[in-house]
């Protein structure tokens, strides 16, 4: 099926009260969950497409498969939990609501994401990152686990341009392979205590035993400034 009757479909149902929905054999319709509102659960079995729950404002997906790229784009609300490896921008701009990704992403993950007042998105991510994790993040949270990886982020590029939010990496992360304008800070009981129920529901939702990663083995990277680019216009 295109996903455009296929999207019409979905829009109709949820609009007339559907709050469960079932998609089988999806393989890269794109789109999907884009705009809806309200307390539906779609289920997804296979692969969907691009921009998984753009602009979505309250339902939860769930993807037993892998996902395309920009999963979470703009999302306001809502959750999507990927029990496979999802590509590149996941959560791009996202402003409320969870990302969470059983497996590995791409590139640019957390690329622009973005919190206003209580609303504070998360992107976690089990397996590993690609370069330019949190670019140009202004708010929200990111947290890697790295689970099966040697190192839970090796590429460069960890914050390049972050003026707001936080990214926080299982194990100790070379200051080599930060961006500009994003510092690494140590990671505390403090800080453990307040991502407790993060990680919690993180490892509940994908069947992994919480307990090996309630511990402060994390770096946390921050804006370094608020303005990390200041210097590189001219001002008259």
């Amino acid at each position: 099926m295109h996903y455009t009757p296929l999207n019409k479909m979905i829009r109709e149902a949820v609009a007339s009260g559907v709050k469960e929905i079932v998609l089988n054999n999806v393989l890269g319709q794109r789109f999907i969950g884009n705009g809806l509102r309200g307390d539906a659960k779609i289920t997804i079995n296979g692969v969907p497409g691009g921009d998984l729950g753009m602009f979505m404002s309250g339902p939860e997906c769930e993807i037993f498969g892998d996902a395309e790229h920009a999963p979470g784009n703009t999302m306001d609300s809502g959750a999507l939990f990927i029990h496979g490896s999802a590509g590149d921008a996941v959560a791009h701009s996202m402003r409320g609501g969870k990302v969470f990704v059983k497996g590995n992403i791409g590139y640019r993950g957390g690329i622009h994401m973005k919190e206003y007042e209580d609303k504070r998105p998360i992107l976690a991510v089990g397996g590993t990152s690609h370069a330019f994790l949190g670019e140009y993040m202004a708010g929200g949270l990111i947290l890697i686990f790295g689970i099966g990886q040697e190192s839970a982020v090796q590429d460069r590029g960890i914050g390049s341009g972050i003026h707001g939010g936080e990214i926080v990496i299982r194990g100790d992360v070379n200051e080599k392979l930060l961006g500009v304008g994003a510092k690494k800070v140590a990671f505390n009981e403090d800080d453990l205590k307040r991502l407790t129920p993060v990680i919690k529901e993180f490892c509940e939702r994908f069947g992994i035993d919480p307990s090996s990663f309630l511990d402060t083995n994390y770096s946390r990277i921050i804006p370094a400034s608020s303005r990390p680019f200041a210097g590189k216009y001219t001002w008259e």
